[in-house]
């Protein structure tokens, strides 16, 4: 799924608004003699005043590589986000982000990790090098290429023993604390 643009929210509106409109009975458009009494002038036709641009959301954001719903019920709880650099071992990945959401207002070991980056072919394959030395665990899937700590070193897991796992796709790579979590993260390029 892509993140929702306010474009694409507003042309959700205006065909709405079209589809009421054109609801009732068909009617003629109207003729100039119908709307112009005669002998008036033409109108000119003024330049359209463009609007500044709306912000991109072209580049992930915290509040753009996981879903909606996921903000809405992280947000609604107090919860925001922090970023960070997305490093596997020693590669950075500077097109990506982890995101660490949580209640920075209390002290708290409580919150969510969610990361996704654009990787090579060449450090996904150096990055996958790096985990297995470290112990982690490989499992290939449809999606992609899944990493995930051992579960008997991880500080939490989900409902089928998975701690915080990595997802390698085509140009990319996930992270999220637990295999369950990745489902949540749904950037696309």
């Amino acid at each position: 799924m892509t993140p929702r643009t306010p474009v694409a929210a507003l042309s959700g509106l205006l065909l709405a608004a079209a589809l009421t409109a054109c609801s009732g009975a068909p009617q003629a458009a109207p003729t100039p003699a119908d709307t112009a009494p005669a002998n008036t002038p033409e109108p000119t036709v003024q330049p359209v005043q463009t609007q500044a641009p709306v912000a991109s959301t072209d580049e992930p954001a915290c509040d753009t590589i996981i879903t909606d719903g996921t903000v809405e019920a992280l947000t609604s709880i107090g919860w925001t986000p922090k970023q960070q650099e997305f490093v596997i071992g020693d590669i950075a990945l500077p097109e990506g982000m982890l995101c660490f959401w949580a209640d920075y207002s209390v002290a708290t070991d409580h919150g969510q990790l969610y990361g996704w980056a654009e990787i090579s072919d060449e450090d996904a394959a150096a990055a996958q090098a790096t985990l297995l030395e470290s112990g982690w665990l490989r499992e290939n899937g449809p999606e992609g290429s899944y990493f995930t700590e051992d579960p008997q070193f991880s500080l939490g897991t989900d409902e089928e023993g998975y701690g915080m796992t990595y997802l390698f796709g085509d140009g990319w790579v996930k992270l999220s604390d637990t295999k369950q979590g990745l489902i949540l993260i749904d950037w696309a390029r």
